[in-house]
């Protein structure tokens, strides 16, 4: 059987590091994780390729400018073509990007969007994000998303966690029918992730691998400086999901 994918989201060099200790194969590279991922610095990103592709493990960045709905302006896709635009040059081997607007892909922010990243670098790696889930069916976003090029869609099915909605996740594999790979992520963990890849029939799943960073300074909260969710990635899960994934 060929060895599952497991992607890692990081925010950080020490991220970084946990996930290619742990056996990622590869590294969705995120700001602020607790608030499911923002656009990283390009110097982070330049950092984390570096070290990352020293381990030979690629690294694929998010494209989101600002926390919230997927719902953009142009100010938003300007910007997001911008930050891939930076991505891009600070190394990335792919991008993670998706816009929602009334229960459906936007298209035309997607179709913009491809076309800026395509003329700076024809063969960047496309995901298209958990953006999906916020659509009344996520099934929906299989044909616009293998329409306009992306290689994956990162999905919970519409869940909270993806094993909740496995069902969907196992409806949008079929759907995609090899044309396009559909990556089950979302509250994925050591004791889940063996039944989640059977019911779907993926081939690659995502992760945190997090464990909760405690603030013993109650300013810190109280200044607005962390909100909830803050956590760190765990090489020891990213290693027991390894281990798990490959029985």
């Amino acid at each position: 059987m060929p060895r599952t994918t497991l992607e890692i989201c990081i925010d950080s060099i020490a991220g970084c590091d946990a996930a290619i200790s742990g056996g990622a194969d590869r590294i969705e590279l995120c700001g602020a994780l607790s608030v499911g991922g923002l656009t990283p610095s390009p110097g982070l990103a330049a950092l984390v390729v570096a070290r990352a592709r020293a381990a030979g493990v690629r690294v694929h960045a998010m494209v989101r400018s600002r926390a919230g709905d997927f719902a953009y302006d142009a100010g938003d896709v300007a910007t997001a073509v911008a930050d891939a635009q930076a991505l891009i040059a600070a190394g990335v081997d792919g991008l993670v990007f998706g816009a929602v607007r009334g229960g459906a892909i936007d298209e035309a922010a997607l179709r913009e969007w491809v076309a800026a990243v395509r003329a700076v670098r024809d063969d960047i790696d496309l995901t298209l994000h958990r953006a999906v889930d916020l659509l009344p069916d996520p099934v929906a976003a299989i044909e616009p998303a293998v329409a306009h090029g992306f290689a994956r869609i990162l999905t919970s099915g519409g869940a909270v966690r993806a094993v909740d909605g496995a069902a969907v996740i196992a409806a949008m594999v079929r759907a995609a029918a090899g044309r396009i790979v559909v990556m089950p992520g979302s509250g994925v963990r050591p004791d889940n992730v063996v039944e989640l890849l059977s019911v779907t029939g993926a081939v690659e799943v995502h992760a945190s691998a997090g464990v909760a960073v405690p603030q013993d300074d109650a300013r810190v909260h109280a200044l607005g400086f962390a909100g909830p969710g803050l956590a760190r990635t765990d090489e020891k899960i990213v290693r027991a999901l390894r281990a798990a994934i490959d029985g």
